[in-house]
């Protein structure tokens, strides 16, 4: 009990002496949601940022990193201008108290406080034949470059933002066969196993289905894959790219750019698939996201983020100042 106490002490003494640091550097937040659950994105907007040279934004809970995003500007009139990042609370966190620490060249420069909320997910099993098997297991270089490659990509953030609204969902259709966060077991031809967390939503539509852009965006990858078939993949804000795996056609070219709506090509059963599908996933920061949190709400919701700002928000709590 004793250590406890002396544990929340020193946090307590480190928040009350860095908001003052927080204060005279004039950092204001904007932290939405502030309840998120797994899989969900979190949006930090931060006034006053451009001028403290911020870097990033990172998710710790006990102790622990779990996800880290790049700050990248806003621009707007006058004192509308700020800084926001976008990470993700990932599908495997547990539920309670945790913080995003606010990063700037010189070191730790605010510390923000949130509750992960509680969350399940279902759980199910996949058997797989041998072609599907030898896909999921058996070695390949090209699946090795073809990993690395989307890594490579999935990895960067520049500093365009293409879409800031709602997206909408890629096909009409809301019969969905997987859903995201799945706790999935793959079950082998040769009677082994093997867990994964599904990463995104699979919308079980026929073959030859349009698939169309959740939002505006410029085309990153639009080729075959091995394990996902024939894949797109476009980046719509710094960091933040939409997925659409399977597809038995396409019709873009990296480098497009295109409007939400526009056809991205035709659902198919191509790669690692048990029958015709689109898989639709959502990647912030390379972690997989929950595309229903992006269809509920504008991921940068920039009246909400200067409501917030402009509100009278308390300065930034902080933790910790790096030396």
């Amino acid at each position: 009990m004793g250590n406890n106490n002396t544990i929340i002490f020193f946090f307590m003494f480190f928040i009350a002496a860095f908001t003052a640091f927080a204060q005279s550097a004039g950092l204001r937040y904007a932290l939405i949601p502030e309840n998120p659950r797994p899989g969900e994105p979190v949006t930090i907007g931060v006034a006053g940022g451009e001028n403290a040279g911020l870097t990033s934004a990172a998710l710790l809970s006990g102790g622990q990193r779990l996800a880290r995003a790049s700050f990248f500007a806003v621009a707007g009139e006058a004192d509308q201008s700020f800084m926001a990042a976008v990470l993700t609370v990932p599908s495997t966190a547990k539920p309670g108290a945790a913080v995003i620490n606010v990063e700037s060249a010189g070191g730790l420069a605010g510390a923000i406080p949130l509750h992960i909320a509680e969350r399940e997910f279902t759980s199910e099993v996949i058997e797989l034949n041998e072609a599907l098997t030898d896909i999921r297991t058996a070695y390949d270089p090209r699946k090795i470059r073809e990993s690395e490659q989307l890594w490579a990509v999935l990895g960067r953030t520049g500093s365009d933002i293409y879409y800031s609204g709602s997206f909408s969902p890629p096909v009409t259709s809301t019969r969905r066969t997987g859903f995201f966060g799945d706790r999935r077991v793959f079950r082998y031809s040769d009677g082994n196993s093997e867990a994964s967390i599904h990463a995104g939503v699979d919308y079980g539509v026929p073959v030859g289905t349009p698939v169309s852009a959740c939002g505006s965006g410029r085309v990153v990858l639009a080729r075959f894959r091995i394990v996902t078939g024939n894949s797109v993949i476009i980046e719509h804000l710094p960091g933040i790219y939409s997925l659409y795996y399977h597809l038995d056609k396409i019709e873009v070219s990296a480098g497009d750019m295109v409007d939400t709506g526009t056809l991205l090509g035709r659902s198919g059963a191509t790669g690692l698939a048990t029958g015709p599908h689109l898989h639709w996933e959502i990647r912030v920061s390379g972690e997989n996201t929950d595309p229903d949190a992006f269809v509920g709400r504008p991921v940068l919701d920039k009246d909400a983020i200067l409501g917030k700002l402009n509100g009278g928000v308390p300065k930034t709590d902080v933790l910790e100042r790096q030396p």
